[in-house]
């Protein structure tokens, strides 16, 4: 579904920002990207979702050179694709509900889509009863599980999370890992780039650890068995 193949990235005369990154990802699969700031995570999340483009080498997904879509057909590349922030990137004057459906009022779904739609994105994330509270009368936890229920707005293929929990409390870093779990178990393919230990201690996926923009170590390589999943479309929450 993803594939990286001898992927390489320079930013004017500095050292590579990742260099040589080979590896492919699985429809269904939960990969942890990990390693210390700078390692190169960003990078290549941002390569996935065409906000950089590759100094050499290729990423495809879901079939399709991304180093070749056209800019005027990004926008529809990137509606297969969730990304979750850090920093939640909620937007200030509007409602969780209206944070929530926007992304689906950008694309013109039938307003009944859009109720049904947040409904069960609202009760996924377990805040049905924060729908028309504003991000500031919400905790961190809840701010990055609205923007999590955002991200699946409509129904991405894939969703990307960079550091998710690098401004929460142990407990809601814990919380939110376990939700990325559940909804990578309703088919969601998930790439989740993180250097908290406890959230790698918690939940058992592959890891592919990156250190001065190469691969280190990829656990994958270590399965006897390969990955394998039935899985089931978010939009049939």
């Amino acid at each position: 579904m993803i594939t990286f193949a001898a992927v390489t990235k320079r930013f004017g005369e500095n050292p590579p920002a990742i260099e040589g990154i080979s590896f492919e990802v699985d429809k269904g699969e939960f990969l942890f990207l990990t390693g210390h700031s700078g390692s190169g995570k960003t990078t290549l999340l941002k390569l996935l979702t065409r906000e950089y483009t590759p100094t050499s080498g290729e990423v495809t997904f879901n079939g399709k050179s991304v180093n070749k879509i056209r800019k005027s057909q990004v926008h529809h590349h990137r509606r297969a694709i969730g990304v979750v922030f850090q920093d939640y990137r909620l937007l200030n004057e509007l409602n969780v509900w209206e944070n929530i459906a926007l992304a689906l009022q950008i694309v013109n779904k039938p307003q009944t889509e859009i109720e049904e739609r947040v409904t069960d994105l609202l009760r996924l994330v377990e805040l049905t009863d924060k729908a028309y509270s504003f991000p500031s009368q919400l905790s961190g936890g809840e701010a990055q599980r609205v923007s999590i229920a955002r991200a699946l707005a409509t129904a991405p293929m894939v969703l990307l999370a960079d550091e998710p929990t690098g401004n929460l409390d142990p407990q809601n870093t814990l919380k939110i890992a376990q939700l990325f779990e559940k909804i990578n178990e309703l088919g969601t393919t998930v790439l989740f780039a993180t250097h908290d230990l406890s959230i790698l201690s918690a939940l058992k996926h592959r890891r592919i650890h990156l250190e001065k923009g190469k691969i280190e170590s990829d656990t994958k390589e270590k399965e006897e068995e390969p990955h394998t999943k039935t899985t089931v479309q978010v939009e049939t929450l």
